[in-house]
């Protein structure tokens, strides 16, 4: 079996803790996709699953093994970086059979995996190529089969993608979910880019400061984050946040042209809090609206992203269809629906309603 099993793990370097108890339980054949800002601890766990790291506290399980102290080689995992890390002087059919020599694999076996890999990743009019003759997702694919050859029971990628340009990072994600269909093993792969954790994953786990807060699928984190930086992370353009203070049973959007909402929640009148919305939220016939200023358009063709000023000069992103020109300086009306908001606290806590939130009339 293939899960892989995090209890109380720490990292600290030092008096300095880096990983802060993260417990985590991945299934087997699970593609599961670390995030979160830079610093946060997620290559760091990556490493200290494969080995490359010492676990200061806490335990790691592979296959129901306990892997803390077992050398990386014996772990059953096979490693893809962010660097392709081929050796130059060595042809495609080299660089993938290389860890099977070393491992004093017979040269049949090694010529029929490295054979059967090539064929499944599209290198098979590569082999004989050396690496300077490859393109950078040529490389990239050769580095993946070099990994695939090895039978690992997890693999383990860290930002693989991250070299190539836009069009060959979309094609290596298409390729990503093919492979993990077909060989229907555990992927933990960790990404800052939100595009490649929304479309591969099945589980997302979102990082900050050494911690997890919160796993979920991608559509749980995006449509019902645990708190203000999951909301704000996951989503690209990010979420627009807006101050508001509870009153009386509603909620006032104080520097939006004092605009209520009929929303009841579990807080105190006069508690303020944070609204958070997003862009695609905004809909022509909203029941709401708020009077914001044109700073910036970009037109995308199938989208257009409109950047508006409130009086007290916030920037909110508005995701619309529509394409007629807008002129910076120009007023633009933003409607939208209480149904679409989430709540939160000062400190980021999310706040649900108490009941179904009403339209406005």
């Amino acid at each position: 079996m293939s899960e892989v099993k995090l209890s109380n793990v720490t990292k600290s370097y030092g008096s300095f803790e880096v990983i802060k108890g993260v417990n985590l339980d991945i299934r087997p054949e699970e593609f599961v996709v670390f995030v979160g800002p830079s610093g946060c601890g997620k290559s760091t766990l990556l490493r200290m699953i494969a080995g490359l790291e010492n676990i200061t506290s806490g335990d790691l399980l592979i296959g129901g093994e306990r892997m803390n102290d077992v050398d990386p080689s014996e772990r059953g995992i096979a490693m893809v970086f962010q660097s392709y890390a081929l050796y130059p002087h060595l042809t495609v059919r080299e660089n993938m059979g290389f860890a099977l020599r070393y491992a004093g694999v017979a040269k049949a076996d090694i010529a029929k995996q490295v054979a059967e890999t090539a064929r499944t990743l599209g290198l098979e009019a590569l082999l004989d190529r050396r690496p300077k003759d490859l393109s950078g997702g040529q490389r990239q694919r050769v580095a993946i089969g070099r990994a695939i050859v090895r039978h690992p029971r997890v693999f383990l990628f860290d930002e693989p993608l991250s070299n190539l340009d836009a069009e060959l990072r979309v094609h290596m994600r298409i390729e990503l979910a093919r492979l993990h269909r077909q060989l229907k093993t555990t992927i933990i792969y960790v990404t800052h880019d939100q595009v490649e954790a929304m479309t591969l994953a099945d589980r997302i786990v979102v990082l900050r400061d050494g911690r997890i807060e919160q796993t979920g699928s991608p559509l749980q984190l995006y449509d019902d984050p645990d708190n203000q930086f999951v909301a704000g992370f996951i989503g690209s353009p990010k979420m627009n946040f807006l101050p508001a203070i509870v009153e009386n049973g509603s909620v006032r959007l104080f520097q939006h042209g004092n605009v209520t909402l009929p929303v009841r929640l579990p807080a105190q009148s006069g508690t303020e809090i944070i609204v958070g919305i997003r862009p695609e939220k905004f809909t022509d016939n909203g029941s709401v609206a708020l009077d914001l200023k044109v700073e910036f358009v970009e037109y995308l063709g199938h989208e257009t992203f409109v950047y508006g000023s409130s009086g007290s000069g916030e920037l909110l992103t508005i995701a619309t269809d529509r394409k007629e020109k807008m002129a910076p300086g120009s007023a633009y009306q933003a409607r939208f629906n209480p149904s679409s908001l989430l709540f939160f606290q000062k400190d980021g806590t999310r706040l649900r309603t108490e009941k179904p939130v009403l339209s406005v009339v």
